[in-house]
């Protein structure tokens, strides 16, 4: 029923649209007639996904090593995003493995090369693409760079050691007394301090357990401890977006609860858990059976919108797989799956390699997130998504 209401209203959105690209009026063609009844699977769409993020390194515009920001229907490729380049690195890594992929592997680390050589001296990353202005470190864009460098000591040695010290370092000392991030704000969001920042916290966690008594982790800690201060009793979060606080997106809600859970996960302390959870159960009440969670929630956990931000939908599986991993809770699960499996059938598996892997910034394609955009951060988590259900579904076979 949700689907059909979403056709009816993207019918009119695409009347007022006839001045776009063939392709991009193709994809919205597609989203108006709904999506498939069925998917290729979590391993056939990590796959293609996998493939896609190669595809997004070759024809970066900048050809520097990064992964394009994004294909776009409108405008083609761009060029490299250092942030999500970051953390795709983990995620090319842990396949690799999986599937004994060297190339995969070289990949990773010409990407680690390219983000070492573009380091600040003091630490820091840039905001933006590699190509925007200001060119100015920033303290989101540092934290998820950190976790691809800490990816990159653990899989190739100590070559990556110095940046990641240094990354981290430099973030753990531009931390506010009280545990906010103030001083390197993103110059592309909405001024104003981020509870999602909990995601950097995490690159510090992961940077803690390969070198110890630097402070690291227990800056970390004080950061999602003043996040949980912007936590509503419901589990809803404030000063939460990138640019509309009093509606986030389910990708900064994303972004918030996996911090938390590494948080938990790093200290092992019960409250973080008991916090996580409330959240994540609040989420468990605005996915529908179908899989579908509308891209923007009020402080009420009530949509604001109707379209979905598939980026968000798959860090939030992801984060109820971890917690169905810690808990047992199959309400989590279940969940996960429907999510999972919603992203899944907006993936292309044959057709333009552009797209093949590809996962776009909403659905349907011209909603108010990624627009008419296949994003590398929202392929990056469809795999870890896919991997981390694949191997549950393993395990409790």
């Amino acid at each position: 029923m949700v689907l059909k209401q979403i056709a009816s209203r993207l019918k009119e959105r695409y009347i007022d649209e006839p001045q776009l690209p063939e392709g991009a009026r193709r994809q919205l063609q597609i989203d108006r007639a709904g999506l498939p009844a069925s998917d290729g699977g979590p391993a056939a769409v990590a796959a293609a996904a996998i493939e896609w993020l190669k595809l997004s390194q070759d024809r970066s515009a900048s050809r520097d090593g990064g992964s394009a920001r994004d294909f776009s229907l409108t405008k083609g490729w761009s060029s490299s995003y250092p942030e999500t380049s970051g953390y795709i690195v983990p995620t090319l890594i842990d396949y690799a493995d999986q599937n004994k992929d060297q190339d995969l592997l070289d990949r990773a680390r010409r990407m680690l090369d390219w983000l070492v050589s573009i380091q600040f001296p003091e630490g820091g990353f840039q905001g933006g693409k590699v190509d925007a202005t200001p060119h100015v470190p920033v303290t989101f864009n540092t934290g998820q760079i950190l976790l691809g460098l800490a990816a990159g000591v653990r899989r190739f040695g100590d070559a990556y050691r110095g940046p990641m010290n240094r990354a981290a370092a430099w973030l753990r000392d531009t931390l506010d007394a009280d545990g906010c991030w103030r001083k390197y704000a993103t110059p592309f969001a909405t001024p104003g301090e981020k509870a999602y920042e909990t995601h950097v916290s995490w690159g510090l966690f992961e940077a803690a357990r390969l070198t110890a008594d630097q402070g690291f982790g227990e800056a970390g800690l004080r950061q999602v401890r003043w996040a949980l201060t912007k936590q509503h009793d419901n589990g809803w979060f404030a000063s939460n977006c990138l640019s509309s606080p009093d509606q986030p997106l389910t990708h900064t809600i994303g972004y918030v609860l996996r911090g938390v859970i590494e948080a938990y996960r790093f200290a092992n302390d019960a409250d973080l858990l008991v916090a996580a959870q409330k959240t994540a159960d609040a989420l468990l009440m605005v996915i529908n059976d179908e899989g579908f969670i509308a891209g923007q929630l009020d402080q009420n956990w009530k949509p604001t919108v109707d379209w979905v931000c598939l980026t968000g939908s798959v860090q939030i599986a992801a984060c109820w797989l971890i917690l169905f991993s810690i808990t047992g809770k199959r309400a989590y699960l279940n969940a996960a799956r429907r999510a999972n499996r919603f992203v899944r059938r907006t993936v292309h598996l044959s057709g333009s390699p552009d797209l093949v892997g590809g996962v776009r910034g909403a659905f349907p394609v011209n909603g108010d997130y990624g627009r008419f955009e296949y994003l590398n951060w929202a392929a990056k988590f469809c795999v870890d998504a896919q991997l981390m259900e694949m191997a549950i579904d393993t395990r409790t076979i």
